[in-house]
């Protein structure tokens, strides 16, 4: 028999701040493909090569190391909360966490800095500075991102999402109306963006903290290494398409790495839509989880499956009828059908492989999705490496290829944790949701 209360959920038309989380999501993937439009018709395609590297470096750390930060302190806070308790506790136990993991990353970038300068960023030392910075303004804001979510302020995290957007956009359209051809500016402008969303939210205080019970460490997922080697593994992966064009692009090919750059963003479309499908399935999911129901859990899961593969499959036919007027239109063009449509298609199979990971994780699985993300990333290296001579198809052919290795890995694992009878928790699926580190 069915309670009133979880009739109510079901019948539920939105999941609280599914609304404002999604309005973020609409204006940051707006802004992102309107700003790599700009920043071409300033700089052109080969002076916006750096940029582009940048963008795709920058989403693959950030989110990769402090998205499983994030996720865990609104989780805590989220808990604490249900318990009527102050936040404030975890809140400084997370800064600790998250200060030390900038610190190694900081002394990463500091020691590769001249190498990335060179091989990266086409001798422009500011930009290296830029990815350096980024840390300082990245740190804080995923901070702020875990408070607004753990405390319930969905407006304030959706207004993060399309500020940081929104001030991107503003800059570099500023920075290209007043003539400024120099990729320093515009590198400045990729990383500074969420200070401005971290402004606004503090000015409307949603950024406060109740004190409370002191926060041991144990308040934070046992299994937060796992997660943070998922997280950052599944970044890389998503992210390294125009990084691989760039690694294997001789001196002459500069703009290819521009023009393909424009070719994997529009080939995330699909990965955005995911989000929003995220954000109406995923609640519902986790009340399932909390109940510990592995029956529901299935049919919960299959019904985000089918969704999340009709996403992708419409996606890849989009691309492979449209992607080329489409870039044409927006971007002058510079790739044909076949890429476009294993760019898409990668995406797609990347997507269901997503989905499938945070079930797994949902299920305790966090060492299986860790190994899977990071036998993906071997996978695109190797057939990078040995699949063709062609610049392009060699880095589409190890993204499909990268993908399905870990889709199948998260299949495999998925069908053994159920077949073993594994019951969800509500906080393995929290950190299962901490393992999708996506940037439009």
């Amino acid at each position: 028999m069915v309670s009133n209360s979880d009739a109510s959920l079901n019948k539920a038309p939105l999941p609280e701040g599914t609304l404002s989380v999604g309005v973020g999501l609409f204006i940051s993937g707006i802004t992102a493909y309107v700003f790599f439009k700009v920043g071409q018709e300033a700089l052109g395609k080969e002076g916006f090569k750096p940029i582009v590297v940048l963008w795709f470096a920058a989403f693959a750390l950030m989110p990769g190391f402090f998205m499983p930060v994030e996720q865990e302190l609104g989780r805590a806070l989220a808990h604490r909360r249900a318990l009527d308790q102050g936040g404030r506790p975890v809140l400084v136990r997370m800064l600790m966490l998250a200060t030390g993991l900038g610190a190694l990353l900081l002394t990463g970038l500091l020691i590769a800095s001249p190498w990335l300068t060179r091989e990266f960023f086409e001798g422009y030392g500011i930009v290296t500075l830029a990815l350096i910075i980024a840390l300082f303004a990245y740190v804080p804001f995923h901070l702020v991102r875990g408070i607004a979510s753990g405390s319930g302020r969905f407006v304030a995290y959706g207004l993060t999402l399309g500020i940081d957007g929104t001030a991107r956009l503003a800059a570099c359209t500023v920075l290209w109306l007043a003539g400024i051809d120099s990729p320093g500016p515009y590198a400045l402008a990729v990383v500074l963006a969420p200070i401005a969303a971290i402004a606004v939210v503090a000015a409307r205080h949603e950024t406060r903290t109740d004190d409370g019970p002191p926060a041991e460490f144990s308040e934070v997922s046992g299994n937060l290494g796992w997660l943070l080697l998922g997280s950052v593994m599944g970044a890389a992966l998503v992210n390294a398409g125009p990084l691989g064009v760039d690694v294997l692009a001789d001196s002459t090919e500069t703009a290819k790495v521009t023009v393909f750059g424009n070719g994997v963003l529009l080939a995330r479309v699909p990965l955005f839509l995911f989000q929003a499908v995220q954000a109406a399935l995923l609640p519902r999911l986790a009340r399932l989880a909390a109940k510990g129901d592995l029956d529901e859990f299935r049919e919960g899961l299959s019904l985000l499956l089918k969704v999340v593969a009709a996403v992708a499959v419409l996606g890849t036919i989009g691309a492979f009828a449209l992607g080329p007027p489409v870039l044409d239109l927006v971007y002058e063009g510079g790739l044909d059908r076949r890429t476009i449509t294993l760019l898409a298609l990668a995406s797609g199979v990347y997507m269901v492989a997503l989905a499938i990971a945070q079930a797994v994780i949902a299920l305790r699985g966090h060492r299986l999705v860790a190994l899977g993300w990071a036998t993906g990333v071997a996978a695109f290296l190797v057939v990078t490496a040995v699949s063709s001579d062609d610049l392009y198809l060699r880095v589409e052919a190890g993204l499909v290829a990268a993908s399905t290795v870990a889709l199948v890995i998260f299949g495999m694992s998925l069908r053994s944790l159920m077949s073993a009878g594994h019951a969800p928790d509500a906080d393995g699926f929290s950190d299962g949701i901490a393992d999708a580190p996506l940037k439009p």
